[in-house]
């Protein structure tokens, strides 16, 4: 985490949010962004923290690959097959499977990973 940053996750009873420098990020009731334009590297590292997570160069290659799926394919938000094709092909040389995946994002990668990245909720159900 980058130092000096303040973060700190809000939830009312009529309104979530996330408080990164200073400022209030709003956020649907499941902590999804409201905005894909509130999302920067700070507001990642705050959701990761409200989430129980520290962010690795490993979380931040699943982040980047999502957010770039979301911004240029027409909102696609790859499922977990998908990330773990990509991710074995980035991370040559390394075992990648299921476990490593989900050893990253505990609470399914594709959908913790991409709360972290700032997309929208996914509604598609399971990872596959």
């Amino acid at each position: 985490m980058k130092f000096g940053l303040m973060q700190e996750f809000i939830a009312t009873e009529d309104t979530m949010a996330y408080d990164v420098n200073g400022k209030q990020i709003e956020t649907t009731e499941n902590g999804y962004l409201e905005s894909l334009d509130d999302w920067d590297r700070d507001v990642a590292e705050a959701i990761a923290a409200a989430e129980g997570l520290s962010l690795t160069q490993d979380h931040w290659d699943v982040i980047e690959y999502l957010r770039d799926a979301y911004i240029n394919n027409n909102g696609e938000q790859p499922n977990n097959r998908a990330i773990l094709k990509t991710m074995q092909d980035k991370w040559s040389g390394r075992k990648v499977d299921n476990k490593t995946l989900f050893d990253l994002y505990p609470g399914n990668p594709s959908k913790q990973a991409g709360k972290i990245a700032g997309l929208p909720e996914s509604m598609r159900k399971g990872g596959y």
